[in-house]
């Protein structure tokens, strides 16, 4: 189980201690160096010129060059590996959220960080994370749908700013900086592959080779006119699925697919800036994600009499049948503005546009009710979110006497959403001719995904604007204030007000105090409010019928549902910044306090088996007119407490002939406690019927790791040079049904390593492997897994496919 915050906190401060040592000898060589990675930053300040380590709130830089020293394409993958206040786990078996896999910062939900491109809000996913993952019940914003090629850098705010940029920003925001240049290029070549073997309890235990992952991209700058700039960008990438599953022991060989999914996508992106008259710029940015996945579902045996009947002339798959969910997803981003001053007023002016549909199909499947001979690839339907974004930004400085000037910010947004679902072929949802076979009841629909029905068909807007005032000064020397309020109006649940209030104080050149306290919110989405299929789910191995309904539906308001309120939060930060020469140390404390988090409620079931509308179905009789034999809806009410520390600590050391070594350790504690969970006293439900389970609860508090620490030393030769990375997790908890079936992965050091030659300054040969010694976290039970097809918990935060190998060549001009 979770560990005290305090024991964790001393372990951490050991381990920074001993980074101090080894800085601190290091440092000795040169202390009138400078670090060469105080970046200036736009995050977090509105104040001109601020670097990282001069913000009264922590931001985090995470470059290009950081980025693609890993095996791993993967943005979302690459980010985490830098960042140990960010997770992204791989879950598998979870319909889309395989292809589209969410990210989480400071343990919060992965809609509760806000995500920037170029400081414009980028769009979320039209998914909805609906099955056995983290950020289960959220629609977050799919950070794998841009290149890494295209990035120059991402900063990283690990802080509540609400009060700054709008909903979603309670845990932090990310803000990813496209890259700017006029002339030059590059290009990678990638390609890796798992290279692995474990030992299963059903007799697994052969050499695995799978996962082959193909990675091309590429980048461009080009000149436009004496100073403006074109830098273009691609990325092509072709990934086969892999397959932990064990033997099936009644079957004696594998059925299961539990692994990634297989995908293939292509990625454009284009970002330019042209100088205009009088001091102003235009910029503007467009992009474009085309991905295709395939990922298995859950086996259906040979004697599945109500999934692969007999129906008198045998059975359409005589050894069984693994569904294959299909999602075909595109995504668009476009944004354009101007920039200048209007007399001391420095203004920003844009429009964003974004856009994101899933198409959903199975394949390797069929709908029983259309009998042997009924077709095995269906259309499902398909989920659509856009959105449409105005900024407009103007600040200026104001000397009032102060040690600094006075900096003010004030601005308004303003953005129209819309949510789609769109209605499948007929055969992936209906009914057929043939209701049962063999004296069973059947199915109905595309096994594996459940098609949408005419009836889930939606098509709903809302607006909202914003407007905010933010001032940041030095009102006496070393002593900096910064303070934010915000206010917004939405179409859909009303009005909400947010304020922020840091300071700073630096003692001298090298030492620094900072903290922060401020109130945050986030929008109930779209994608909840208005979320609706019916589809097959299994609980204790049953299976049901089973209808995600909006909380303000017909079913979801006799099932106690009510219409969905914004999450409201309140950050508390203090933390110190220390350096000296290239040595920097950051140490930041935070606790964030959330109510009303939204949550997918538990599936309110009654009877799987027996006819729609007899009174075997108990207190959810209310779902037959519906077909459904279980109900489940989004709901406010849960409310977490988070307290954490984030530690940094970063140095360079010159050492002979030019020859360079970077040390980094950093780490993140975070224990994570609901202090409140929902209930409803719904009229045909029993008193005091929770919403919120024991289950879901551990996955809220014990889903994530407890702690997570990175070192990382990057040596760099005039030829040779290389990267090591120790990642070490804490325990997590797979929450099982009861405390019976609980499952503790166990505490994890994951060790990456890559090694670079220069052929020339323009072509470099990298090979690597990432999880070099082939860790995996502990299996699941037997009990859990009796048929063998999921050996290992989607809340594995390293996910479970064993070691990757790959080779890069890189090439620049």
């Amino acid at each position: 189980m979770i560990r005290t915050i305090a024991y964790r906190t001393a372990l951490f401060a050991a381990a920074s201690g001993s980074a101090l040592l080894i800085a601190g000898a290091a440092s000795a060589q040169d202390t009138d160096q400078t670090t060469s990675v105080d970046d200036i930053v736009v995050t977090g300040t509105r104040v001109a010129n601020r670097s990282r380590l001069d913000t009264v709130a922590p931001v985090d830089v995470v470059t290009a060059e950081t980025l693609e020293q890993r095996g791993s394409t993967e943005l979302a993958t690459q980010l985490a590996a830098s960042v140990p206040a960010l997770n992204f786990p791989r879950p598998s078996a979870t319909d889309g959220t395989d292809s589209i896999r969410p990210a989480t910062l400071r343990g919060q939900g992965p809609d509760q960080t806000l995500v920037l491109v170029n400081g414009v809000r980028r769009h979320q996913t039209a998914l909805v994370n609906l099955n056995g993952s983290v950020g289960r019940g959220s629609s977050a914003v799919d950070l794998n749908a841009i290149p890494s090629s295209a990035i120059e850098r991402i900063e990283v705010l690990r802080d509540g700013a609400a009060a700054q940029y709008g909903s979603d920003a309670i845990a932090g925001v990310l803000n990813l900086r496209l890259r700017e240049a006029r002339e030059g290029g590059g290009a990678t070549l990638t390609y890796g592959q798992y290279v692995t073997d474990y030992t299963g309890f059903y007799g697994r235990a052969d050499d695995i080779r799978d996962g082959d992952t193909l990675t091309v991209s590429a980048w461009q700058g080009f000149a436009i006119g004496d100073e403006g700039f074109l830098t273009a960008s691609v990325e092509y990438r072709d990934r086969d699925r892999t397959n932990r599953s064990d033997i099936n022991p009644t079957l004696g060989r594998i059925t299961g697919g539990q692994g990634d999914a297989q995908t293939e996508d292509l990625s454009v992106y284009l970002n330019a800036g042209v100088p205009l008259s009088a001091g102003w710029e235009a910029y503007g940015w467009v992009g474009y994600q085309q991905r295709d996945g395939s990922a298995a579902a859950f086996y259906r045996t040979p004697t599945d009499n109500t999934q692969n009947p007999d129906y008198g002339s045998g059975r359409k798959y005589p050894d069984g049948y693994l569904p294959f969910i299909l999602t075909d997803t595109t995504d668009w981003t476009a944004a354009g503005g101007v920039r200048g001053n209007v007399g001391e007023w420095g203004v920003d002016i844009n429009l964003g546009y974004g856009s994101n549909k899933i198409e959903f199909g199975a394949e390797n499947t069929m709908n029983p009710t259309y009998g042997i001979n009924g077709p095995t690839e269906f259309y499902a339907g398909s989920l659509e979110y856009s959105q449409l974004v105005l900024g407009i930004d103007a600040s200026r400085g104001y000397d009032l006497g102060w040690y600094g000037p006075l900096n003010v910010a004030f601005g308004l947004e303003a953005r129209r959403e819309n949510y789609k679902i769109g209605a499948g072929e007929e055969a992936s949802y209906a009914r057929g001719p043939i209701l049962t076979a063999g004296g069973n009841t059947l199915t109905f629909g595309s096994r594996g995904f459940t098609g949408f029905t005419p009836a889930n068909e939606v098509d709903e807007d809302r607006s909202n604007v914003g407007v905010y005032l933010d001032l940041e000064g030095e009102v006496v020397e070393g002593l900096t204030l910064s303070g934010a309020v915000r206010y917004e109006n939405y179409s859909d649940f009303g009005d909400n007000v947010s304020g922020k209030f840091a300071a700073r104080y630096d003692f001298n050149p090298n030492f620094a105090i900072r903290g922060a306290i401020s109130t945050g919110f986030r929008a109930p989405s779209l994608q909840q409010q208005y979320y609706t299929q019916t589809s097959i789910l299994y609980i204790n191995n049953i299976a049901y019928e089973t209808g995600t309904y909006p909380s303000v539906s017909e079913v979801g308001e006799a099932l106690g549902g009510t219409p969905l309120e914004a999450e409201e939060s309140v950050n508390y930060s203090l933390g110190f910044v220390l350096r000296k020469g290239p040595f920097e140390l950051t140490a930041d404390a935070y606790r964030i306090d959330i109510k009303d988090r939204i949550i997918l409620s538990e599936t309110l079931t009654g009877s799987a088996t027996e006819p729609v509308g007899t009174n075997a179905r108990t207190h959810v009789d209310l779902l037959a007119p519906y077909g459904a034999s279980a109900a489940r809806f989004l709901i406010n009410g849960v409310d977490p407490e988070t307290t954490g520390l984030d530690v940094v600590a970063r140095d360079r050391a010159e050492v002979a002939n030019g020859n360079r070594l970077d040390f980094t350790l950093a780490g993140n504690v975070n224990d994570f406690k609901v202090t409140k969970t929902p209930v409803t006293e719904s009229g045909i439900l029993p008193t005091q019927t929770t919403l919120f389970g024991r289950q879901a609860v551990y996955r809220f508090e014990e889903g994530t790791p407890p702690w997570k620490v990175v070192f990382q030393t990057d040596w760099e030769a005039q030829k040779l040079g290389g990267t090591f990375r120790l990642t070490g997790y804490g325990d997590v908890l797979a929450a099982g049904a009861s405390a019976a079936t609980d499952l503790q992965l166990g505490d994890a050091l994951i060790a990456d390593v890559e090694a670079r030659y220069r052929f020339t300054d323009n072509v470099t040969l990298s090979i690597g492997a990432d999880n070099v010694l082939d860790q995996y976290p502990r299996q699941s039970l037997r009990e859990n897994n009796t048929t063998g097809a999921f050996p290992f918990s989607n809340f594995s935060p390293y996910g479970f496919n064993g070691r990757y190998v790959y080779g890069r060549l890189s090439l620049k001009w």
